[in-house]
């Protein structure tokens, strides 16, 4: 491996997991702009190649590691859980969902103002003025919310952890 790349691999590798790890946070808690999702994708899928570099370079300890019981446990630990997200579970109209909390997402974002009105314990009205007011100016009663985020310019993100905000009247 070239001096330059082996120099640069675990270094690149340390600024972008933490830029990753920081936007996952971010995203997480609904923090910041939409531009988190954005990065945390983007520069995940850059971070593989410092990764692969950084494999090749510590091959040798890293196969050292693979022989001990704790990588094989913190291994399957760690594909066990993501399965969860695999999981189906029954919906209302009998059919299956992939027990991913994005399904609820989803949803949301594709649900009118009339059905998320409803859910939050407001009017329609109430719910298109207060949209409005925070800066949703196309909000109408017969779009859903991806469609108001998008005519707004804004994420789906943004107007759902709005809409989430707001207490039943």
């Amino acid at each position: 491996m070239p001096a330059l790349l082996s120099r640069y691999a675990t270094p690149f590798i340390t600024g972008l997991f933490l830029v990753s790890l920081l936007s996952g946070v971010a995203i997480f808690f609904h923090w910041g702009p939409g531009a988190f999702h954005g990065i945390h994708e983007w520069l995940s899928m850059v971070l593989i190649l410092p990764f692969v570099l950084h494999l090749w370079k510590n091959w040798r300890p890293l196969s050292a590691y693979m022989k001990r019981p704790p990588m094989a446990i913190a291994l399957v630990v760690s594909v066990l859980a993501s399965l969860a997200f695999f999981i189906p579970s029954g919906s209302p109209d009998g059919g299956q969902r992939a027990g991913n909390p994005q399904a609820v997402f989803q949803l949301l974002s594709n649900a009118k103002i009339a059905q998320v009105s409803a859910i939050i314990g407001r009017t329609e009205a109430d719910l298109v003025a207060e949209l409005q007011k925070a800066g949703f100016a196309s909000a109408a009663p017969d779009m859903t919310l991806s469609a108001i985020a998008s005519a707004s310019g804004k994420s789906d993100r943004e107007l759902i952890g709005k809409v989430a905000s707001l207490r039943p009247r």
